[in-house]
């Protein structure tokens, strides 16, 4: 087994074709089906089914794929570390949920690279795919948050996927809304002043569960509620219909526009969940690679200056 015939066998699943994958990777199919087979022999499975219409992983080939993933990150990362000077392009990425200080610390993290060459990703997605992203190697790290409601479902969800969970800060519960909303003035806000408002949610797709949802309080009782799936409807949301959020409270200017707000949020009776650890996942024992390690410092850096003296 060589690193070459992983590198071909995780293009083939990506692609789904061994035409696409021989055009990718500049090698003819012939030689490409023949490299396929050799490495199927020498494991002793089948990774793939061929089609009239491609290619598709078998149980074994999903399972293997996902530690050839983590076997070639492992790779370019010696390469990033060892390798000779330019000949590498540095590769790096983030899954999240809706955070802007996260998007923040991903922009500090790229101008340290000038003219480097670099393929970085961020990907602001929903809770499965934050982790399922992290598990079979899409992305480096993944951030997400914790609390009294969810721990013990995350926590067990983690361990399934080989992850560990490290934290980043400890934040109360704000209540978030463009500053033009009627709440804008108040010191605190309670459920019974937001009974009138709507509440926006992150959409957690078909697989979704509360113990999924970005929000606190998921299971709390919302007289109307509106689904979006990213930050930018979000934002237009909350100041078209005076809609709100409840979140950490970390507020990127920079990034959301000066137009928004985030308010201490008084839970009362409903306490429990109230209150969010978040951190960062990455695999069981893995090292973090040199971007990895400088976009973790710009996290701390941002989140020290925005007030959360914990991390």
């Amino acid at each position: 087994m060589t690193i070459l015939q992983l590198k071909y066998v995780i293009t083939i699943s990506e692609t789904g074709s061994l035409n696409k994958a021989s055009e990718i990777l500049y090698v003819s199919q012939p030689s490409l089906t023949s490299s396929v087979r050799e490495l199927e022999s020498e494991l002793g499975i089948t990774i793939f089914i061929r089609t009239g219409r491609g290619v598709t992983l078998t149980n074994d080939g999903q399972e293997f794929i996902q530690y050839a993933r983590q076997l070639i990150y492992q790779y370019d990362v010696l390469l990033d570390k060892y390798g000779e000077k330019g000949k590498y392009k540095k590769k790096f990425g983030v899954s999240t949920q809706h955070y802007s200080f996260a998007v923040k610390s991903f922009v500090e993290t790229i101008k340290h690279f000038g003219t480097d060459e670099y393929e970085f990703a961020i990907r602001e997605t929903r809770t499965k795919e934050v982790i399922d992203d992290v598990a079979n190697g899409r992305s480096e790290i993944g951030i997400l948050y914790l609390n009294d409601f969810n721990r013990k479902a995350i926590t067990k969800f983690l361990k399934s996927k080989d992850l560990e969970f490290y934290h980043l800060c400890n934040c109360g519960a704000y209540v978030f809304l463009w500053k033009g909303h009627p709440l804008a003035g108040y010191d605190k806000i309670t459920f019974e002043d937001l009974k009138d408002y709507p509440c926006l949610s992150f959409e957690q797709g078909a697989e979704g569960s509360f113990y999924l949802a970005e929000e606190i309080l998921s299971t709390a009782e919302y007289p109307q509620v509106i689904k979006a799936n990213d930050r930018a409807t979000m934002l237009n949301l909350a100041a078209g219909v005076n809609g709100y959020t409840l979140c950490s409270g970390i507020v990127c200017e920079e990034l959301n526009g000066d137009d928004y707000m985030a308010i201490p949020f008084d839970a009362g009776s409903d306490a429990v969940g109230s209150s969010m650890e978040i951190g960062y996942i990455v695999k069981k024992n893995m090292i973090l690679s040199n971007v990895g390690r400088l976009y973790t410092q710009e996290l701390n850096k941002y989140l020290k200056e925005s007030g959360k003296t914990d991390v």
